[in-house]
């Protein structure tokens, strides 16, 4: 394609002087380079973009919703409209990916790692669709496998909490106990034991069903139980149970961190900051490369290098961070960056030895 476009260009630029017969015999190569370029332009932009959130709905104020605000940035930008479905429980998951699949939608976005074997199925029957999983992997050739390093996010916040900490005692409340929140605890108490080797982490899973996302009655449970405890800062990834986290955090005179989206405004002076996952702007770069004819199947592994993780600091919780903190915090980043620091990976052996 590229060839085509130089030789449009020089033609159309050069000074030099082409004879009839010449003009004749490039003609038809002129034609076909004119109607392959506007194949390709309107190929990149005739997509009908689509997606299928996980449990919890799109409107759960963490993972879906900041996938939500994603594609709607997307939608605004270009004028290209998006449609999506909100799953009741996990078997409508092949079945929505497959009637995207049906009716032409491409790309189509699976949220969460729950919807692996509804996209490999759905995937590997429709090759000419492209597909995107966010937190999973699809080994298919149309498949965009988007990873994240949600360990080195968990790291910065396990560090901020010990240095808040006035008990020594910091805490985890997890959702559905699984590698990926194992994940990001281990991630966390590495960070809050290289802020203080003495420190003690209390951590709780709150159940092995996917109910576990959705339960904050059990969340603020949990949480009252660590207080009692001794711990003073709680890191919650839960889903829509850490809603009563920070609850009971706030009601206790104690600190949560809001994990996935930038949760600092749902509890001012009670969140000492987020966990912040920008699958926002995962699900953006994917529609937007789909449209622009750049997307690429195989599997993307987004950490603090690539902005896919991170620290929140905002109004919400600047008062609650002071200089030392942040510095502290920015050199820590560059440190992991820069690979000085290396955060392990529950992930890579399912163990916290680090």
């Amino acid at each position: 394609m590229k060839s085509c476009k130089t030789l449009l260009a020089a033609v159309f630029s050069s000074r030099t002087v082409i004879s009839s017969r010449a003009a004749k015999n490039l003609a038809p190569v002129l034609a076909v380079g004119a109607v392959a370029l506007a194949s390709a332009t309107a190929q990149a932009a005739n997509i009908k973009p689509a997606v299928v959130f996980d449990m919890g709905g799109k409107f759960d104020k963490s993972f879906n919703e900041a996938v939500y605000h994603g594609v709607e940035r997307f939608s605004k930008d270009t004028g290209i409209k998006y449609r999506d479905f909100e799953v009741n429980n996990e078997t409508q998951f092949e079945q929505a990916h497959r009637k995207f699949a049906q009716r032409g939608s491409n790309p189509i976005i699976g949220v969460g790692f729950t919807q692996s074997s509804a996209v490999q199925e759905v995937a590997a029957k429709f090759p000419e669709t492209k597909f995107v999983l966010i937190d999973s992997v699809v080994d298919l050739p149309n498949v965009q496998s988007l990873l994240f390093k949600e360990h080195e996010g968990s790291f910065l916040v396990g560090m901020l909490a010990a240095m808040k900490s006035k008990s020594g005692k910091v805490g985890f409340v997890g959702g559905m106990d699984i590698p990926l929140i194992r994940k990001f605890q281990c991630g966390y108490e590495q960070g809050a034991k290289y802020a203080n080797k003495d420190i003690e982490v209390i951590a709780n899973m709150t159940g092995n069903t996917p109910a576990a996302w959705n339960n904050p009655g059990r969340g603020s449970e949990l949480a009252k139980g660590q207080f009692d405890r001794g711990v003073d800062v709680i890191f919650a990834a839960a889903g829509g149970t850490g809603f009563g986290v920070y609850q009971a955090a706030k009601d206790n005179g104690k600190y949560a961190i809001g994990v996935d989206s930038n949760q600092n405004h749902l509890q001012p002076g009670t969140m000492l900051t987020s966990m912040v996952k920008r699958v926002g702007v995962a699900a953006y770069k994917a529609f937007s490369d789909a449209k622009d004819g750049t997307w690429k199947p195989g599997i993307s592994s987004l950490g603090l290098a690539e902005g896919g993780v991170d620290w929140a600091l905002d109004e919400h919780n600047a008062a609650l961070i002071t200089t030392k903190m942040e510095t502290a915090m920015e050199k820590t980043k560059a440190a992991i960056i820069s690979g000085k620091i290396k955060v392990h990976d529950y992930m890579s052996n399912n163990s916290c030895s680090y």
